[in-house]
Formats: C-alpha cells, sequence, structure tokens
C-alpha cells in the first residue's frame, strides 16, 4: 500500500538531503496553517528529488498560490527556529490529536486531527511516540530532522496533485502539495535545469516525434503500447543483442506460453501476496455433469422419488401429499443445480516468467553434469499496475522483459552470479551508462514469515554470498535492509543518464525458497537428490523501460546501429542516373540488413536534409551529378553536418563496421 509507514531503521538511514527536505515539508504545513487555519494535515514524508505533505482543506491550492505559501516559508527559515524533539505517551498522543493540537499551530476545538488519530494507529505498540516542534507548529513524527529552520538553504514548491489518505481509495481524498529543497541555490538552480533538459528528452514526447510507440488507451487499454515499426527496430536490436551475448555466455533460449493455470501461481507463492499487480483470473466454465443426461435422470429420479414418497405414506403416521410434493421439489433443485455451469479452471496472465521456467527445469531429469543451466527468454508479461502509476513506457501493463534464470549448485553460485554482474557492466559500456549503482537488498528479521519466506538460516547464508561476489569485484554498491524479494536477496541495479537522471534499470534475484515449493531437484555426485540455486537476472530489464531510457539518455540520437532509420540516400534532383544509382547503394545497404531508406523527389536538397535532421536519421548520403560521376557519396551525419565526399565502399564498410561493433 502506498505510504508504508518508515520503521525507525529506515528513519536512521535517511541522508542529509531526505533530512533536510522532510523538515522543509514541516515548514511548509507550517506556512500553510498560517493562510489556512483550517488545514487538516496527514503526512508528509521526504520522496526522490523532494517532498510532499498530503492536506485537506477546504481551499483549493493552485500553482498561482505557491508564491505566497513560500514567502510564508521564508519567513519561518528565517526564524530560525529549532526542531524540538518532545516524546509522549500514546494518551497524550491521543489527547493533543482530538484537540487538534497535533499538526496545527495551536489548540483547535472542535476540529480534532483526524488523519494523526489514523497515523497513532500505525505506530506500535513498543515504538515510542513523538512530536516534533518548529516554532508553534507541533507535528506526531519520529523524525529525523535538520537542527534548526535556517539550516534549509534553498526550496521551491512544484506541483500540487490529489491522493487518497494511505493511497486507499476508500478514504478521504487529500491535495498533495509537492516541492523540493537543496543545501543551496547553486544545487537547486542546477536541479531544476536537469529537469527541463529531462523536459526536453520526454521519452513520451520524443517517443510520438519519432514514431516509436502508440498506446492507444480506447480500443487496446492503458499501459499497453504498440510497437509501431522505427520502435520494433530499436527492439529487434536489443534483442540481437541480448541473444548474442546470452549465446556467448552459454545460455540456451525457451519460449514459454503467455497463460498459466492458478496453480503454477499458488504454488511458486505469488498468489496471494502478488494478487493485487496481476490481472484478474480467466475463468473457464464447464457444463454442469448432469446437463447431457439430464432429462432421462431427471424422469428417473422423480419416477423413483414418487415411489419412495408413496411407500412412505403407507409407514410413517401422518404423512401428506404435501409432504411428497416438497420433498420432489427439494431433489428437483439439487438436479438443477447439477445442471448448472460451474468454473472448471482459473487461468492468469503471467506476471513473471519464473514459474515457467521452474515448469521447463522439472521438464525432464537433471543431473549435477547438467548445472549451471541458463534458461533465457524475452517474455511477455503482464502487471495490473494502477492507472494513476501508468507512466508513458516506464510504468506499463505489458512488458518484454530479457529474463532468464539460471539453476546452479552453491559452489557455483559465486562464479554465475559476477558472471551476471560482468554482463551488466558490458552493457553500460556499450550504451555509454558512466554513472552505475548496485542496490543490494536484504531481509529484515521481523518480515520473516509475513513479508519474507521464514528461513532465517537461509536467508543469511544467501545474503553472505552475495555480499561476498559484490565485494571480491569491487562492484559499486549500497546495502539496504528490508528490501528483499520474498523469496530472497535481490540487486536493483540504478543508472543514471547523461544529464544525471537517476533510473531503475533492471534486477537480479537469489531465489533459494521456489525451486523447492516445485519439487525441483539434480541428482549429485554422492547419487542424493538436492535443490538447486536460482538466479533470476535481467540486464536489460524490459524493452519498455530500457527504450524509455535509452530515448531520454541519448534523446533520440541514437548510435547508428540502434538508429531506427540508420541510413537515408538523397538525390540533388530526380534525374533517372542519379536515382537509379541512389537505389543501387540502398539495395546493396539492405542486402546487409542496414535499415535504409531513399528521398529522391525534385525538392531541394537543403529540405530533403532537413527532413533527416527532424527524423533523427543517423547517417544521410547526398548523391549529386558529381557524385555519381566519381563512384562517390557526400556523407552527413545527424546533428554533426556535413563530412565530406568519399568513395562508396569506403561509406559503405565504415557504415557496416560501426554496426556490427555497436560503436557509440
Amino acid at each position: 500500500m502506498e505510504n508504508e509507514r518508515k520503521t525507525l531503521d529506515d528513519r536512521q538511514k535517511m541522508t542529509d538531503l531526505d533530512r533536510l527536505r522532510h523538515s522543509c515539508a514541516h515548514v511548509m504545513a507550517t506556512a500553510i496553517l498560517r493562510l489556512w487555519p483550517d488545514a487538516q494535515f496527514a503526512s508528509g514524508p521526504a520522496v526522490e528529488n523532494g517532498f510532499y505533505y498530503d492536506v485537506e482543506l477546504s481551499h483549493r491550492i493552485t500553482p498561482e498560490d505557491f508564491e505566497k505559501i513560500e514567502a510564508e516559508m521564508k519567513k519561518e527559515v528565517k526564524a530560525n527556529h529549532t526542531f524540538e524533539k518532545i516524546t509522549v505517551t500514546r494518551d497524550q498522543a491521543m489527547r493533543d490529536a482530538e484537540t487538534g493540537r497535533l499538526g496545527g499551530l495551536a489548540e483547535r476545538p472542535g476540529q480534532p486531527a483526524k488523519f494523526k488519530i489514523g497515523n497513532l494507529s500505525d505506530i506500535p505498540d513498543n515504538e515510542p511516540i513523538t512530536y516534533f516542534k518548529n516554532g508553534d507548529f507541533l507535528d506526531l513524527c519520529a523524525g529525523p530532522h535538520v537542527m534548526r529552520t535556517g539550516n534549509i538553504g534553498a526550496f521551491k514548491l512544484t506541483t500540487v496533485a490529489s491522493a487518497y489518505y494511505k493511497g486507499d481509495e476508500k478514504n478521504p481524498q487529500l491535495q498533495r502539495i509537492y516541492g523540493t529543497a537543496f543545501k543551496n541555490k547553486t544545487e537547486m538552480e542546477a536541479y531544476f535545469a536537469m529537469v527541463e533538459e529531462a523536459k526536453r528528452r520526454d521519452h513520451r514526447k520524443i517517443g510520438q516525434e519519432m514514431g516509436l510507440f502508440a498506446i492507444d488507451t480506447e480500443y487496446v487499454g492503458p499501459g499497453l503500447p504498440l510497437w509501431l515499426p522505427k520502435g520494433t527496430a530499436i527492439l529487434e536490436e536489443l534483442e540481437k543483442l541480448a541473444k548474442e551475448t546470452e549465446f556467448a555466455a552459454g545460455y540456451v533460449r525457451v519460449k514459454t506460453p503467455h497463460i498459466a493455470r492458478e496453480k503454477m501461481y499458488t504454488t511458486s507463492g505469488h498468489l496471494p501476496y502478488y494478487a493485487e499487480s496481476m490481472f484478474p483470473p480467466m475463468e473457464l466454465i464447464e457444463e454442469g455433469p448432469l446437463k447431457k443426461a439430464a432429462p432421462v435422470v431427471r424422469q428417473t429420479m422423480n419416477e423413483g422419488i414418487a415411489k419412495a414418497m408413496e411407500k412412505l405414506g403407507t409407514i410413517i403416521p401422518g404423512w401428506s401429499g404435501e409432504d411428497s410434493k416438497a420433498g420432489l421439489e427439494v431433489y428437483n433443485t439439487i438436479a438443477d443445480e447439477l445442471e448448472k455451469p460451474h468454473v472448471g479452471d482459473r487461468y492468469y496472465l503471467k506476471a513473471m516468467n519464473c514459474p515457467h521456467h521452474h515448469r521447463i527445469f522439472a521438464a525432464e531429469p537433471r543431473s549435477y553434469r547438467d548445472l549451471p543451466l541458463r534458461l533465457a527468454e524475452y517474455g511477455t508479461c503482464y502487471r495490473y499496475e494502477q492507472s494513476g502509476e501508468l507512466f508513458g513506457l516506464m510504468r506499463v501493463r505489458s512488458l518484454n522483459m530479457n529474463d532468464a534464470h539460471i539453476y546452479c549448485t552453491e559452489e557455483q553460485f559465486g562464479q554465475e552470479f559476477n558472471a551476471v554482474n560482468e554482463m551488466y557492466l558490458k552493457y553500460f559500456k556499450i550504451f555509454g551508462i558512466e554513472k552505475y549503482q548496485m542496490r543490494f537488498s536484504t531481509h529484515s528479521t521481523a518480515g520473516l514469515g509475513k513479508k519474507y519466506v521464514n528461513e532465517p538460516a537461509l536467508w543469511l547464508k544467501t545474503e553472505d554470498m552475495v555480499r561476498k561476489v559484490l565485494i571480491e569485484s569491487k562492484i559499486n554498491y549500497v546495502e539496504v535492509a528490508n528490501e528483499a524479494a520474498f523469496y530472497g536477496p535481490k540487486i536493483d541495479v540504478q543508472v543514471w543518464s547523461v544529464i544525471g537522471r537517476e533510473f531503475t534499470l533492471a534486477t537480479n534475484q537469489v531465489d533459494f525458497a521456489v525451486p523447492a515449493k516445485f519439487g525441483l531437484t539434480y541428482r549429485d555426485k554422492d547419487n542424493t537428490d538436492k535443490t538447486p540455486l536460482c538466479i533470476h537476472r535481467a540486464p536489460l530489464g524490459t524493452h519498455e523501460r530500457f527504450i524509455g531510457f535509452l530515448i531520454e539518455h541519448y534523446a533520440g540520437n541514437f548510435p547508428l546501429w540502434l538508429a531506427p532509420e540508420q541510413v537515408r540516400v538523397m538525390t540533388i534532383g530526380d534525374d533517372a542516373p542519379l536515382v537509379a544509382y541512389a537505389k543501387s547503394i540502398i539495395a546493396e545497404l539492405r542486402a546487409q540488413q542496414v535499415r535504409a531508406e531513399g528521398d529522391f523527389g525534385t525538392d531541394k536538397i537543403n529540405g530533403k536534409i532537413q527532413r533527416a535532421e527532424e527524423a533523427k536519421v543517423h547517417t544521410m548520403l547526398v548523391i549529386g551529378p558529381r557524385d555519381l560521376e566519381a563512384g562517390h557519396v557526400s556523407v552527413r551525419l545527424h546533428g554533426k553536418g556535413n563530412q565530406g565526399a568519399k568513395p562508396k565502399a569506403e561509406v559503405i564498410a565504415a557504415i557496416l563496421e560501426s554496426i556490427r561493433d555497436r560503436r557509440a
């Protein structure tokens, strides 16, 4: 559920910038109360790139209100009030909430802090209840904060949206006011410059301009992208890269259906725990068992029951005809129910490939000689993301995943896990990703049996194995508690685009639990059956998210090997010899699988070049009479201009070499 409350451990790990932003949320609440004293506040955490506070207010806040809210915030910062921590009893906190003091500047008789009362119920009994006070503003809060309001260097309110209290649509809808804060004005200006550049690079905007994909909400549905020809060209290049890389690394390819029986997901544990993220089941309706034989069976039943009822009337004192009639109706009702259609089985669209791959492992007897077994598939999965969370290609309901599952022994684990990390690094180099971080997520003991598989010894063992590989391979990583997958530790791969925007690219997980649930075993050297470890990995993530990232990373200016239209051959005029020469070049390129097109119209060459630039064609080959005579082509590169006239064979060889080597 949205707004899951941070644990005290989580709060202690908040960065200095997180603390500053959380403090700024309190300053914003203080300012809003000075302007609108009836404001009722819910939660105000620090989030990625800023903070927000949810508020119920009769006045509808708009961006036009931001200036006066910020003016009041500046007064509070200038006042340099201390963030004072106060520990209270649960009873005291409830009294302060009921008087409206919590989340307010003073007591507000008749206006209890209803959302603070709800927040109070979320605090575990064994956790201290604390307030933080700055000036007159008193809030139910576990912190942490900066020392004083004056420590907040620079801030700006950004947007306003709607959100349900605690993320539950059954609860009241609140106004969510977003802002951001930094240590100083210079850092904030750099951030907003990056935001503006990110808008220019927005994958939704560029994707539409370049004709890469479409999302048809009316006929196909939200979150279900349609890949247009140019977008499909990128998609297939990524698949080709993955297949070549995985083949060289000893993977074998498999293919699985898009649906599976309910039993598959109850066995894996995804049901019921993952049910909210899965599409509803398809229920197969079957005829009742008596449907075909109904007339004969019903007649036989009625005749037999009628004789039985008649006989009962002779041996049971007071038995009446009405009793016999009622008995017949009961039996007829039973027959009616047996004739009715019923649900025969439930099928689900697959939300993940791993259970299908587990069944492939189980399809044949396995020996230690077969391990490691690396099963790879670009599998299509379907996840029911909430409509408010859908975002272009970044959050979708249909996703093509660069998935693979590696089944191995404990002795093989380190080498296999490191090989996966090396594959990530290879991809980073190809795509020019210079900044990255592996986010190593571990379990928490409090979540065992609830959020995590209840195998404490296996958790510690596999986490140590992963940690050892990361340290020995000198991978840049950070360890985060209580964010593992339910069946084992995981690594989320964070990457930064060229403009410094952070993305979660892919996930790498260790599974010590689910293979056993499916009864997966291999015969070991000692002739005993053992359960393999399973490494889930998807270095290129999904087509959707990764291509969304690449669009923004390159601003649509893809390298030659990845460009939707790699080459466009243009003639100066439409003379037949020029057109024939141009078409021969296109034919030669296309024979080598180069995506080459032509523009042979009568309009001026400057217009043709402009169209090609706007379409972000990587390489433009211009042909005039002198080029034809010399057997040359004049080369232009997108965004780099004229590269001069060169021999045709030399240019084609250079194009093929650049594509083959996947040069940036």
